[in-house]
């Protein structure tokens, strides 16, 4: 029974991107869009 009321009292998951926490002009978002052509060229 004790189950239960833990999983009664588990919060809901909740999902956020990085484009919802950083500025779009970020350096963050300038990095995110080198990284993939940055891996094609050490693979």
């Amino acid at each position: 029974m004790m189950t239960r009321n833990l999983i009664a009292e588990i919060d809901p998951l909740e999902m956020i991107t990085i484009d919802q926490l950083v500025p779009q002009n970020h350096l963050v978002h300038k990095l995110e869009s080198i990284i993939p052509i940055y891996a094609k060229y050490i693979s």
